[in-house]
């Protein structure tokens, strides 16, 4: 009877250890699956973006500057310490 007791209780430590297992695999599927379509949905924000900016300075380089440039101030004089 013990004898076979223990074939009962190890035949069922090693289906729970397989069922674990395959659980395992299955949520390490979905979590690599969501990884790569987050990976892929950054990448297409990031390609967006870098257009948008390309164009923006495209658009930049074909405006002429019309920013009237700054005059230098004229330095202010010092007055001698006296002494």
């Amino acid at each position: 009877m013990t004898d076979t007791h223990t074939h009962d209780a190890a035949k069922t430590k090693a289906e729970a250890s397989f069922k674990r297992k395959e659980q395992q695999a299955r949520d390490g599927a979905i979590a690599m699956n969501e990884y790569l379509a987050a990976q892929v949905a950054e990448r297409a924000k990031m390609e967006k973006l870098r257009a948008l900016r390309l164009a923006k300075q495209a658009e930049a380089e074909q405006e002429p500057d019309v920013t009237p440039k700054p005059k230098p101030k004229a330095k202010a004089k010092r007055k001698a310490a006296a002494h």
